[in-house]
């Protein structure tokens, strides 16, 4: 039996996503020039010129991967804010919203599914209708009496429908694209899926703030059923925006060629997907780079729920006492602008030194800042100034050091038979990672306090360091 070939990979991965494809690129390759004709003038590809030029993919590339990114923000995090304002506590809100990352693990256990019936576009569309008609149902349901129970039912069947929309929105990127374009909007792809953070972890988290006290006048503070009004508006905006952002796809967004040699029933599917986990654990020292794909990001699973609990916890209990509209300015704007330069910056440093040589201080980039929690527990400051500038600096060089977490599971553990199933292996175990670290931090926050919850944030730095200093590195750069 033939096995799928697998396409060239592009990361868009920024926090806790990443957009992995298991489809090959099927386009059909240009004549090739005979022998006798004389050789074509070699001309650099233009991104300018392909964003202007008929068809162009730049009218469906940002806005499917804004669609991706808005979806999976409002699902892993946003509803942790929600839950909160809602009136759970710290431990109930983080391992609700942590739950909903499994399916999002998963995704390539189901991915060569996809691939076997209708088109990648039909699961793109069926995906976003499904979302945006299930975001107006959480709305609809938070005038029921047991609203809870049903919204946390309806979140978990739409983390499914919004894993398989990342796997077919992929499939039709790598597969109506040749690999230049590919290339050449790997940039705008990435861009357009940070954006999504922007809105859902900043706006909407604004906006939600900003309703709940100036439009519906309750107070910020105090939390409750008094925050459904405003949550209400907030999941029908997001209903809309994806229902929209479906129909324009429904006009715009190509079908997405099926691979030449895709699964064509569920057994040889299975097979697959069976063969690509032998292969995989038949690499050289897996198990060391298995313990650095899950262990590398323990520190800021711990941290990723509670560090926005902090931020709006009052501050009789330890917290902060912002309100959502700050705590969405923070993270949604300065927050997400030093990840971003972080991550620039972090590139351009891995690309002059070499990844072997610079893993570990990645890794210290990644965990020493933590310290910052650290330091506004102890001190609560309320100084805005202060408290933007310690969420930026730990965000910045969280940017920084994902970089080379990133390139190495690229370079050292995805190369083989299965490159981009295995690359979907290694972030999947950062997804379990963090899911795992997200149910348990609301509870152990609970029982130890800010102030000895974030002492432990530091002391879940020192795995980290042990699985970089021992990582193995078996291919070239």
């Amino acid at each position: 039996m033939k096995l799928a070939a697998e396409p060239v990979i592009h990361s868009t991965e920024n926090n806790e996503d990443d957009t992995m494809s298991t489809a090959p690129s099927a386009m059909p390759q240009p004549p090739q020039p005979a022998a006798n004709d004389p050789a074509p003038a070699s001309a650099p590809p233009s991104l300018l010129r392909a964003m202007f030029a008929r068809g162009t993919p730049m009218l469906w590339v940002p806005s499917g991967y804004f669609a991706m990114a808005l979806t999976y923000m409002m699902l892993t995090s946003v509803t942790s804010i929600m839950f909160k304002n809602l009136g759970m506590d710290n431990g109930q809100a983080a391992q609700y919203a942590s739950y909903l990352i499994l399916a999002y693990t998963i995704k390539p256990l189901f991915a060569p599914f996809v691939e076997m019936y209708r088109t990648k576009k039909f699961f793109v569309l069926a995906a976003q209708l499904i979302v945006g008609v299930g975001f107006a149902g959480v709305a609809l349901a938070m005038s029921l009496p047991d609203y809870m129970v049903i919204m946390v039912f309806l979140f978990g069947l739409l983390s499914l429908v919004g894993a398989t929309q990342d796997i077919a929105s992929d499939g039709v990127y790598v597969t109506a694209l040749d690999t230049k374009t590919q290339s050449l909007f790997c940039g705008i792809q990435s861009l357009s899926w940070n954006i999504g953070p922007i809105v859902a972890s900043g706006g909407m988290v604004y906006l939600s703030g900003w309703l709940h006290t100036h439009y519906f006048h309750h107070q910020p503070g105090v939390f409750g059923p008094e925050w459904i009004d405003s949550w209400r508006i907030i999941f029908f905006i997001v209903a809309a925006i994806t229902i929209v952002t479906a129909l324009w796809h429904m006009r715009v967004m190509p079908d997405g060629a099926k691979a030449e040699n895709a699964p064509t029933s569920v057994a040889d599917a299975a097979f697959i997907l069976k063969d690509s986990f032998i292969t995989f654990f038949q690499k050289r020292d897996v198990w060391l780079m298995v313990g650095f794909a899950f262990v590398f990001r323990l520190s800021i699973g711990l941290l990723e729920k509670i560090g926005p609990f902090f931020m709006v916890d009052p501050v009789a209990k330890g917290g902060l006492g912002l309100s959502n509209e700050m705590l969405g300015l923070i993270y949604g704007t300065y927050g997400l602008i030093a990840v971003l330069l972080g991550s620039l910056l972090g590139g351009i440093f891995v690309a002059r030194r070499g990844l072997q040589k610079t893993l570990f201080t990645l890794c210290c980039a990644v965990n020493i800042p933590n310290v910052t929690f650290l330091l506004m527990s102890i001190y609560q400051p309320d100084n805005l100034v202060v408290i933007c500038a310690g969420v930026a600096v730990e965000k910045f060089f969280f940017g920084f050091g994902s970089v080379g977490f990133m390139i190495y599971l690229m370079q050292q553990l995805a190369p083989g038979k299965y490159t981009t199933t295995h690359y979907a292996f290694g972030t999947g175990l950062m997804g379990l990672c963090m899911m795992v670290t997200g149910v348990v931090s609301g509870h152990l926050q609970q029982a130890l306090g800010y102030v000895h919850y974030f002492w432990l944030v530091m002391a879940a730095t020192i795995p980290s360091f042990l699985v970089t200093w021992f990582a193995p590195f078996h291919h070239k750069e």
